[in-house]
């Protein structure tokens, strides 16, 4: 049956999705999101802003044993489902490795999957429902990060601001809460979003304490739908809704727009440590440092000149660096490390790499441009272009439209699997249980049970 046309944009979407079918297929794509999310969370547990969160695990109730209503904290024991679902939501974006939306510009995991997961393991529900649980979130997080519009990107972020409602709709969807009640839980998720970008200018970890906020607030707010606690319909298009209040070019009409597959499959995988806006340069000079390069980088080249999109150089643009996330947002770090390096590896954006002599001094010879043909291309597409000039005299340059991890350049299952399988070792997971997590046997559970007693391996 098709949705009443009169009805509100939130209601049209529930009828949608309700209607949709979710096949073997998209719960298997959808077990690859929560491997990646698992592997990038695991690391991130070792960070200062995961020792924060543990601490405030600890001082509301967390144990070393599982009781009934607990859920697993990652690399910290048990807790209540709705504190774990915090903790652990602020973990899966600490490496700035997480999955990501192009045209949404959000990471749709850090906050859908700990929502999800958490409750599936408290309350031990089908892990096919935890799977469409998962996708239903994903779907709801993308398609309001691409109605919001451009306007909202510059000074919210976007996953901290969007991403609330996929955990409230991924909870409602486990707790198989009433049509109503989802309007609701997903209303009032809404009504209390944020998250601005002034955490990017300063040296802070609020970045965390977004992805945790959402995925708390959007978890709750479907158990207080469940117990009749009502919130606003027209949270989107009202007077005084959220297209209204956080936006100056905000596209209804996309949010409700027809898309023959679920909307994870336009999900970006990430190979590197740095944030995405830095991907495409990383990407176009890794495909020419095979062709030159590899020697003497300090004593062939001369400039580096990078063509990118307008955001790429708003959130990227930082020629020196002072701490370790500020090294994965910038793009002079990353394109100076893969000249002395290769191949981006975690301990690049480390200390002792962003302050070494010959990286300082090749950051120096990167300069930044906005091209207006991929600016126009953006967001659909991250794209780059490279331009290096020799101290020989010569010129190389290339350009990608995409970058890999994206749909059109997909990272393979081996790929997918090596990048997790690098990710829980770092985070204390043993080999044989990395394995076990890779077989993805436990797809076929009743429940989340053998899922979870993996996490308990990681140290």
């Amino acid at each position: 049956m098709s949705p009443n046309p009169d009805a509100s944009l939130l209601r049209r979407f529930l009828t949608n999705i309700h209607a949709k079918p979710i096949t073997d297929a998209d719960r298997e794509r959808a077990s690859w999101h929560l491997i990646d999310w698992l592997a990038c969370a695991a690391a991130g547990r070792k960070s200062p802003a995961g020792d924060s969160f543990g601490r405030l695990l600890s001082a509301h109730g967390r144990s070393q044993s599982s009781a009934p209503g607990d859920a697993s904290a990652i690399g910290t024991g048990f807790g209540d489902w709705a504190m774990v679902a915090m903790h652990n939501g602020a973990l899966g974006n600490v490496l700035e490795m997480d999955d990501v939306h192009r045209s949404s510009i959000l990471h749709p995991g850090p906050v859908v999957i700990p929502a999800a997961l958490a409750l599936a393991e408290a309350r031990q529900l089908p892990m096919s429902e935890l799977l469409d649980a998962i996708i239903k979130g994903y779907e709801i997080t993308i398609r309001l990060g691409e109605a919001i519009g451009r306007s909202h990107y510059r000074y919210f972020h976007n996953t901290s601001s969007c991403a609330g409602a996929g955990a409230a709709l991924a909870v409602a969807h486990l707790l198989e809460l009433s049509p109503q009640q989802t309007l609701w839980a997903i209303g009032n998720a809404l009504s209390r979003t944020g998250g601005l970008w002034q955490m990017r200018h300063e040296k802070v970890l609020t970045k965390q304490w977004h992805t945790a906020q959402a995925a708390h607030s959007g978890a709750l707010s479907a158990e207080l739908a469940g117990l009749e606690l009502s919130g606003p319909e027209s949270i989107l298009e009202g007077q005084q809704g959220f297209f209204a209040a956080f936006s100056d070019d905000a596209q209804p009409k996309a949010f409700n727009a027809e898309h023959k597959h679920w909307r994870l499959y336009d999900c970006s995988f990430k190979p590197w440590p740095a944030c995405r806006h830095v991907h495409p340069a990383m990407d176009v000079l890794l495909s020419m440092r095979t062709m030159a390069l590899t020697q003497d980088p300090l004593g062939q080249v001369k400039r580096i000149d990078v063509y990118c999109y307008a955001d790429a150089l708003t959130f990227c643009d930082r020629p020196k660096p002072t701490t370790e996330l500020e090294a994965k947002f910038s793009i002079q770090h990353a394109l100076a490390a893969i000249l002395l390096w290769g191949e981006p590896k975690m301990a690049h954006y480390q200390a002792e790499a962003f302050n070494h002599d010959n990286i300082q001094r090749l950051r120096q010879r990167i300069y930044l441009h906005v091209c207006d043909d991929i600016e126009g291309a953006y967001p659909a597409h991250f794209g780059a272009r490279v331009e290096i000039s020799l101290s020989s005299g010569g010129q190389l340059s290339r350009a990608h439209a995409d970058t890999l991890g994206d749909p059109e350049r997909p990272l393979s299952s081996e790929q997918l699997a090596n990048k997790a399988r690098m990710l829980l070792e770092l985070g204390g997971m043993p080999l044989s249980a990395c394995e076990q997590l890779l077989k993805r046997d436990w797809l076929e559970d009743a429940s989340p049970a053998q899922l979870t007693a993996l996490l308990g391996s990681i140290l």
